[in-house]
């Protein structure tokens, strides 16, 4: 049995260990043994021919990383919850279905977490649902979360745009869009609909918000 190597200055646990006080940061040790404590045994259980499913289905107890993963503001400060959610999430390897499982049982800062953490753990368009959940809702961290790598990777082009009117919607910076100038450039069917948003904006006797100008002249289509 190979030992993991030792911390570097550059990995993304030490550097975020710098940042907290003692006790947190013995507790985000523990925590991220126990993540990959975990992810051995499901390697195990996978060379084995059981799945994740599998996995998830026979056991009733929760895993000891995963209450960690609640946990994570508690103990190391709501700053610094995200960077330790995600980094959980990547020690534990987590798969589509944890995240999945994890997304729908959480609370909306462990939703933006798994969100974050699907550019690194998911290659394919297997994890769109979770995105578009988080699209319909008006919660503005999770609507950030949710316009990142992942959704500049696989949305289809409808559903882009529909993600753009919605920060603008909810006030949502478009500096948040992964991809923005590559995928808005050209799109004229998206110059169309930010032009109709605009107009809809005025004749109701609101303003105009700057992002909408700004992304509508990355289109290349403004007029």
């Amino acid at each position: 049995m190979t030992s993991d190597p030792p911390p570097t200055r550059e990995d993304p646990a030490h550097q975020l260990a710098l940042q907290l006080d003692g006790a947190a940061g013995a507790w985000l040790d523990t925590a991220l043994g126990e993540a990959a404590e975990a992810a051995r045994a499901a390697e195990a259980a996978a060379d084995s021919g059981r799945t994740e499913e599998t996995e998830e289905s026979d056991n009733v107890a929760v895993a000891p990383w995963e209450l960690r993963f609640a946990a994570a503001g508690r103990h190391c400060g709501q700053e610094h919850a995200d960077s330790v959610r995600v980094l959980l999430l990547q020690e534990a390897r987590a798969g589509l279905a944890t995240l999945t499982r994890l997304y729908h049982q959480g609370t909306a800062a462990e939703r933006r977490a798994v969100l974050l953490v699907l550019p690194h753990r998911v290659t394919g368009p297997g994890a769109l649902p979770l995105i578009e959940d988080a699209l319909r809702t008006n919660d503005t961290r999770l609507v950030a979360a949710a316009v990142g790598p992942y959704a500049a990777a696989h949305l289809d082009p409808h559903a882009w745009r529909h993600a753009i009117l919605k920060c603008l919607f909810t006030e949502v910076p478009v500096a948040a869009v992964d991809g923005l100038a590559r995928r808005a450039h050209g799109d004229a069917e998206l110059a169309r609909m930010l032009a109709d948003f605009a107009a809809e904006r005025t004749a109701a006797g609101r303003p105009v918000p700057a992002d909408l100008h700004h992304a509508l002249n990355l289109t290349g289509e403004e007029s």
